[in-house]
């Protein structure tokens, strides 16, 4: 099978090449990214970059020449997209060209040549829950997106919903929780504190620190695509969680800080909060599993010890001045 993988050189994008080289002998990767700051090359070994199965080309999605590499693909799984979301408050521009009319240009070339379409996209379309409920999104929730990076997504998720309906484009969409991992940009919240504290630097907390989140490894997240990729129904949507147990943003500060040695108190440092902050995230992702069997395989305590070890181990990587936010 060949994929068209956007935004392959950002942190998910990466991961899913890797898992796809490994899994799949037989596959072929079109590897699309524009190289903004999220784009790394560096994400790849130099025997995945050399991979004749694996071939990077540096273009836009808004640019009509990706007509042809999505004439040459089976599948396109679309990860491209502006994610932080407080450079969305900064200035919305870079999230609506890319994130609605850099969608929409793809779409319209996939329903030209007919292609399987994947969409990734977040939770945070949904909007904000309250903090101490029981209650969590599924697929059924109401969009209800509180700043203009998930009302960019919100607005892209429709629109591949509506080639489906008015097409009848071969899609499925998937919105996932808050990742993190192996390759992360410093920018976001795990990286930032592993990082901040190996630099004996401390780490910014917005508010009081009791914002929710619903923590996603990244590789049980590529295990989710594969899966809905393969296996899901056309036309719909699957919501991908982590383990399903609340975690504040200073819940995961304190576990990252113990685990490397230092007290919560030692590393926190709080700061105003940003504009519109959802308070709290949480998914049902008993679709997936009832549907597909998929669920996470390990414990976020696992996971953290894992990515903090990573991060101890490739500062190289890092520790790179254009990395530094």
């Amino acid at each position: 099978m060949i994929y068209l993988i956007t935004g392959g050189c950002g942190f998910i994008g990466s991961n899913f090449i890797k898992y796809l080289l490994k899994r799949y002998e037989n596959s072929e990767i079109i590897n699309l990214d524009k190289l903004t700051y999220a784009g790394n090359q560096d994400n790849f070994t130099q025997e995945e970059t050399v991979n004749k199965r694996h071939k990077i080309i540096i273009m836009d999605i808004n640019d009509p020449d990706i007509a042809k590499c999505v004439k040459a693909c089976d599948v396109i799984v679309h990860f491209a997209a502006e994610s932080h979301v407080d450079n969305s408050i900064k200035s919305a521009d870079d999230f609506i060209t890319t994130n609605i009319n850099g969608t929409y240009n793809l779409l319209e070339i996939a329903r030209r040549y007919d292609k399987r379409f994947h969409h990734v996209s977040t939770d945070e379309v949904y909007g904000s829950l309250e903090l101490g409920s029981k209650e969590k999104f599924n697929e059924k929730t109401a969009y209800a997106p509180r700043n203009p990076y998930s009302a960019s997504k919100a607005s892209s998720d429709h629109l591949v919903m509506s080639y489906y309906h008015t097409h009848g484009l071969s899609v499925t969409i998937s919105n996932c929780s808050n990742n993190y991992g192996p390759y992360q940009n410093i920018e976001k919240f795990v990286p930032k504190a592993i990082t901040n504290i190996l630099r004996g630097e401390r780490v910014p907390v917005y508010g009081d620190g009791k914002n929710v989140r619903d923590w996603l490894h990244v590789d049980d997240h590529c295990k989710a695509i594969d899966l809905i990729i393969n296996e899901g129904k056309i036309g719909e949507t699957y919501c991908v969680g982590g383990m399903g147990k609340d975690y504040s943003n200073l819940d995961i500060l304190k576990m990252i800080s113990e685990l490397m040695g230092y007290d919560l108190e030692d590393v926190v440092s709080y700061v105003p909060d940003r504009v519109g902050h959802d308070r709290r995230y949480a998914i049902d992702w008993t679709k997936i599993y009832d549907e597909l069997g998929w669920e996470p395989e390990r414990s976020v305590e696992v996971n953290i010890i894992k990515t903090i070890e990573w991060y101890k181990d490739n500062k190289d990587w890092w520790s790179v001045e254009k990395y530094v936010q």
